[in-house]
């Protein structure tokens, strides 16, 4: 569906700025018509009530919806699966990567992702120059912010640990992350992250299985507070403890305030283990529970489509989440543990929205093909889908909806 640009009649001026959305459905069921100018929703009014004065967007036939975001991503190793020998991890390659599946992502609707890039080994610090310069590159299109993940961080080997952590911070990193499952301390590992992001300022965000109910209740009492605040993920173990062990856990991460970012597409590179944390348990506790896409084609989910509105389907389908809860778990709930400002299609609010075929969100999430993506007031993706079928007398008769060339 192209976007139209009318000429203005005389006497008045085109907005250049600005961009109509024309007759776009709400979650509420009306049809209204948005106006946005300088990355913000400017005016929401009923169908063709707002001056059509700017560019048009015709969203007929579509539900306008918050945009996603992707709280759990891994650009340096996605799209990797099919590689035929080792992975490369030179800059170029790694920036093409990180750049592509940023694309990928923003294609399915996400407009701000968070990408965990592991540093130290043999590649330093080379991973993460390459996704701040994919980030450079992608801006204006998409917001993406790097997690610097060291691999140890107490004891001897942990010293050059905390050395590399701090200058990926002043290199550009916004989030401090890491595995404390995999340190010989893990309590000594979570001590030293939280004190560099204090350090910094800089959320903290952990890769965690969240089997062992002990790790965690420790985990709590120590990020209990902590401002900008705490993420864990993917937390899929504590599906595995019994149900009085995870409920206790589960209070303890509410009341210390800490976010837990589950993967219901599958894990990622820094965790084997597969299933999804008890959304619901956690919801019940009080735990704000946001969803993310984990691996995207690496040898952790050699399928994975990093795809928001998926994630959300499965939480609705397998999780028994309601629609709305369940893409809320991808939208809301994801830019808040990013710590991104609230979005509604209301006024005042940011511009960065979701239009996907469809009348209500259960619908458009279980056929979510075609989608026109909004970051910062303009249009910065589309994909559109046609169904087509041959000719049927029976469809005819039965006046069944059709999509295609006329």
């Amino acid at each position: 569906m192209p976007d139209s640009q009318p000429r203005p009649p005389d006497g008045a001026t085109a907005d250049s700025s600005a961009l109509l959305l024309c007759g776009a459905r709400l979650t509420d069921g009306r049809t209204v018509d948005v106006r946005l100018s300088g990355g913000r929703i400017e005016a929401v009014g009923t169908a063709g009530s707002l001056s059509p004065h700017c560019a048009r967007v015709d969203l007929g036939g579509y539900l306008l919806l918050p945009a996603p975001a992707e709280p759990h991503g891994h650009g340096d190793t996605a799209l990797t699966a099919d590689s035929p020998g080792p992975v490369s991890y030179e800059p170029d390659d790694v920036q093409r990567r990180a750049t592509e599946a940023a694309l990928l992502q923003l294609g399915h609707g996400a407009t701000a992702l968070r990408s965990h890039v592991r540093i130290g080994d043999v590649q330093g610090l080379g991973p993460l120059e390459a996704v701040l310069q994919a980030r450079r590159s992608l801006r204006g299109l998409t917001d993406l912010t790097a997690v610097a993940v060291p691999r140890l961080l107490t004891g001897l080997a942990g010293a050059d640990g905390l050395v590399m952590l701090r200058d990926a911070l002043k290199m550009g990193a916004a989030v401090v992350g890491g595995c404390p499952d995999a340190d010989p301390d893990p309590a000594g590992y979570v001590e030293a992250l939280l004190e560099v992001a204090a350090e910094h300022g800089c959320p903290v965000d952990l890769h965690t299985r969240g089997d062992d109910p002990a790790r965690l209740a420790r985990l709590a009492a120590m990020a209990g507070g902590v401002r900008p605040g705490v993420t864990i993920g993917p937390c899929a173990g504590l599906a595995l403890l019994p149900h009085e062990v995870a409920a206790r856990a589960a209070d303890q991460l509410a009341a210390a305030g800490i976010t837990v970012v589950c993967l219901p597409q599958g894990g990622c590179g820094a965790m084997e283990q597969r299933g999804s944390a008890p959304v619901r348990l956690l919801r019940a506790a009080g735990v704000r529970v946001a969803a993310g896409s984990g691996a995207l084609r690496d040898v952790s989910n050699p399928v994975g489509r990093g795809d928001p509105l998926e994630a959300a389907y499965l939480l609705a389908s397998r999780d028994g989440l309601r629609a709305e809860d369940a893409y809320a778990t991808v939208a809301a709930a994801a830019r808040e543990a990013m710590g991104l400002p609230e979005v509604r299609v209301e006024a005042g609010f940011p511009a960065e929205l979701l239009a996907v075929r469809g009348e209500r969100i259960a619908g458009v999430l279980s056929l979510a093909y075609s989608r026109i993506v909004i970051h910062r007031g303009r249009v910065v993706a589309r994909t559109s889908a046609v169904r087509e079928y041959c000719d049927s007398a029976v469809a005819v008769a039965l006046e069944l909806p059709r999509q295609g060339r006329p």
